[in-house]
């Protein structure tokens, strides 16, 4: 006896003579085929989404330094840059006052107004404090006004554009204090996290969260109210946090096409039986043929 391998032909062909198109099929498999294409581009979008996935630990990320890079910008409308400096204090007796490093002074405003900008190093292990101020100016202003503006305010290593990370990597963005009380002096306090973000190239960054709370004060100095500042005292928290991005493998996106193609047939082919079956039983009751 010869060999017929068509004998495993899971996929018997019907003869066309023998299938009998109706338009409730044909609207069933329009409806089919637009629903795949929507979960098949649904599917694709969520394929090429890269999924950030996050872990606690507690350890220092960053070893090979005691240092953490800060950037400061931030817009004071109302005070001129001759009298503006940044202080640096922390509690191992670093005290640096009018610190001028990597610092850019720009006026706005007719000159009534500074755009100050600073990059500098603050130590990890023990908290500190940095603030605006006039103390490291020759001579006071008449009339101080520290209602500003702040545009950035970043620890560590800053995140590339477009990195969807769930995080307060700079929540002082864009805050408004313009209308504050011009002889108040401002406190920041802020809680300080670090962070590892690792992407799906293996490539390492270390930047660091942080939150912030905020109060504003009248200080009282000997002979009346004290000059104000901009205060931003911060602590580091033990606790860090690893971001890793992770891709779906094709084999899972292969597995989710198979599944939206045959489901849809599936359920399809039951509806359109069904309502075959239907319009069938109607017919013959119509013509009193139903027994």
């Amino acid at each position: 006896m010869q060999f017929d391998i068509r004998r495993f032909d899971i996929y018997r062909k019907v003869p066309k003579d023998l299938t009998q198109p109706t338009l409730t099929g044909a609207l069933i498999s329009i409806c089919s085929c637009l629903f795949m294409t929507f979960l098949f581009i649904s599917e694709l979008r969520d394929y090429l989404t890269v999924d950030v996935q996050s872990v606690l630990s507690v350890e220092d990320p960053v070893k090979h330094s005691e240092k953490i890079p800060v950037f400061i910008n931030l817009t004071l409308p109302n005070m001129p840059c001759e009298y503006i400096g940044l202080d640096i204090q922390d509690d191992m007796g670093r005290h640096e006052v009018g610190f001028r490093d990597n610092t850019h002074k720009d006026p706005v405003n007719e000159a009534k107004g500074c755009r100050f900008e600073s990059h500098f190093l603050i130590n990890k292990v023990v908290p500190g404090n940095f603030h605006i101020s006039t103390h490291s100016s020759h001579s006071q202003p008449d009339n101080p006004d520290m209602t500003h503006i702040v545009h950035k305010l970043r620890f560590g290593m800053d995140l590339e554009e477009g990195k969807n990370v769930k995080g307060s990597f700079n929540p002082l963005e864009n805050v408004d204090k313009k209308a504050s009380n011009p002889m108040a002096t401002h406190d920041y306090i802020l809680r300080i996290v670090p962070s590892v973000y690792e992407d799906k190239r293996n490539n390492i960054r270390y930047p660091f969260q942080y939150t912030y709370s905020y109060r504003d004060i009248i200080q009282m100095g000997h002979g009346g109210v004290a000059s104000p500042a901009i205060w931003f005292r911060y602590d580091l928290s033990p606790i860090t946090v690893r971001y890793t991005e992770k891709t779906k493998p094709f084999y899972t996106f292969l597995v989710m096409v198979c599944a939206i193609i045959g489901g849809t047939f599936t359920v399809a082919g039951i509806i359109d039986g069904l309502v075959f079956s239907a319009s069938e039983i109607i017919k013959k009751a119509e013509l009193g043929k139903l027994s």
